[in-house]
């Protein structure tokens, strides 16, 4: 099977960072669920991501050489 071009799936981009895109879509999913409140960006920006690293470190596809 030859390698694939192109767009990486998201099993592959999980290995890495999360995105600017992915990070800013869930910390305004969590802005929302805390009220919408003002003045707390840099809170729901740090948590998203956190969240995202997180479920990084837990994917099942993961493997030793790739920690």
């Amino acid at each position: 099977m030859p390698p694939r071009v192109g767009r990486a799936s998201r099993e592959e981009t999980q290995l890495s960072d999360p995105t600017e895109q992915e990070i800013r879509e869930r910390a305004h999913r969590l802005w929302e669920q805390a009220g919408r409140p003002e003045g707390r960006e840099d809170e729901f920006w740090r948590a998203a991501e956190q969240e995202l690293r997180n479920e990084d470190k837990s994917n099942t596809l993961r493997t030793p050489d790739t920690l």
